[in-house]
């Protein structure tokens, strides 16, 4: 079977698509169904008895969001996610999945104390969501994240990354060398170009696109 693989402008394209009146999805429905698909491949790979303690890595963007949601799914699903996000997005819809896991009482870190205590965070989770950077992202790494992706680096925990690793450039992949060298990958709606270079296991997730 032949893959194909999206360019940063196809995959917005595709969003946009997705979310006008042909596609008729709404931002809600692709976060949930996105977040869901992560927490899902998550638990198929790595069981909650040996990995409980999930350390959910958000940035500010629909990334982010994808995070947030699946942070509450591994929460009905058994696990225990602790949220680690140093710079929350500003959008409604950031502050309500925000909102939703305060409900579940899943910790979040304080932005103010995130630089400060992600080093304690390693040290306690077993495995790590990276759900910082999305398709749109393009090299430099900037702070707050460019200390947080050296410190999950150096943790060597195993990391699940969401549509590609945090770090990556979209199309080159990890070719600054700066990026997270995950172990599973979960490409949203179809892989992005960057996803030729990763070499662990790679799932399909946010089947959006009809055939």
């Amino acid at each position: 079977m032949s893959i194909r693989y999206l360019t940063a402008q196809l995959a917005q394209q595709i969003d946009e698509e997705l979310m006008n009146a042909v596609g008729a999805f709404s931002l809600d429905q692709l976060m949930e169904l996105a977040g869901l698909a992560c927490a899902q491949t998550l638990s198929t790979v790595y069981s909650k008895e040996k990995y409980p303690e999930v350390l959910v890595c958000c940035g500010p963007g629909n990334q982010g969001g994808d995070g947030l949601v699946a942070a509450r799914h591994l929460g009905m699903f058994g696990y225990k996610p602790t949220i680690y996000m140093p710079k929350p997005g500003s959008k409604d819809i950031y502050r309500r999945l925000q909102k939703q896991c305060i409900n579940m009482d899943i910790p979040i870190v304080p932005p103010a104390a995130s630089a400060e205590e992600l080093p304690r965070l390693l040290q306690s989770s077993n495995l790590i969501l990276d759900a910082i950077f999305g398709f749109s992202f393009k090299p430099p790494v900037r702070a707050p994240f460019d200390d947080a992706l050296k410190l999950i680096s150096a943790s060597g925990l195993p990391i699940v990354s969401v549509d590609i690793p945090s770090g990556w450039d979209v199309e080159l992949g990890n070719a600054e060398g700066v990026g997270l060298n995950s172990d599973v990958l979960v490409s949203l709606t179809a892989p992005k170009v960057g996803a030729k270079y990763f070499k662990g296991r790679h799932f399909l997730g946010g089947r959006f696109v009809p055939k």
